[in-house]
């Protein structure tokens, strides 16, 4: 059942269930929803194990309020921080899937005391910078800097390009992981595809590196792309989620 969250003049669309300790709470990615196969996945593992389970719709995503041009990183952030707060109860396992590993690292470091674990799926982490503004053309970055919205080619859905503004890369701006150490202490997995041509593995790696503790661990699935949404990916997330759940209760 989907409910809504009503918050500073913004209306969050989400589900949850009441279950054991620690929580599932599910950050989706860039231009996605808490509909897609991996949130619906972990939703009926959870359902099945008895455990509490969140996922959300950021702004601008989803059922959510809002114009997905009007947002940004720090929109977002501000999301799963609501969402955090308000619906899910006690401590969690936060899991993220491509750019909702980045807002799921944030909110770790904001909300160290709630946050029990992390678990990335293809994350894409900084990926406004890296993998946006740092391979735009001169042409588009004068666009991005001039107020204009440069519309970006994209694969999925129905193909159509989608809108990137400045606000969103001077949002990213504001809240970069990989230039500096991440003081994240408890456990972190992620995982990551070989085949991936959105997102490379070698963010993930990198990511790996960035961490100040030793609590991290790194798989990666051959030939596998961003979706990571076959059976054989999806059980390899289950049981990721399960050895860190049962690591951290």
């Amino acid at each position: 059942m989907i409910r809504y969250l009503n918050n500073e003049n913004a209306t969050l669309a989400y589900q949850h269930r009441d279950g054991s300790s620690p929580g599932v709470i599910f950050c989706g990615g860039f231009r996605s929803d808490m509909l897609g196969n991996k949130a619906r996945y972990i939703d009926d593992l959870c359902q099945q194990r008895g455990w509490q389970y969140t996922r959300f719709d950021y702004r601008g995503h989803g059922q959510s309020s809002d114009d997905f041009i009007t947002c940004g990183i720090d929109t977002w952030l501000e999301d799963t921080l609501a969402i955090l707060d308000e619906i899910a109860v006690g401590r969690q396992v936060i899991i993220g899937s491509s750019m909702g590993l980045w807002l799921a690292l944030l909110a770790t470091l904001r909300r160290p005391q709630r946050i029990s674990g992390v678990l990335g799926i293809a994350g894409a982490p900084d990926f406004t910078e890296a993998l946006i503004w740092e391979q735009l053309d001169e042409t588009n970055r004068q666009v991005l800097q001039d107020g204009g919205t440069w519309f970006r080619p994209s694969e999925y859905d129905d193909g159509s390009p989608y809108p990137i503004t400045g606000k969103l890369i001077d949002s990213g701006r504001q809240h970069l992981l990989l230039n500096d150490a991440i003081d994240i202490a408890c456990p972190v997995r992620l995982i990551h595809g070989t085949g991936d041509t959105d997102v490379p593995w070698s963010l993930s790696l990198q990511l790996l590196k960035a961490f100040n503790h030793n609590d991290v661990a790194l798989t990666l699935l051959k030939d596998s792309d961003h979706r990571l949404s076959t059976p054989r990916e999806l059980i390899g997330i289950a049981e990721q989620l399960t050895d860190l759940r049962n690591k951290v209760s």
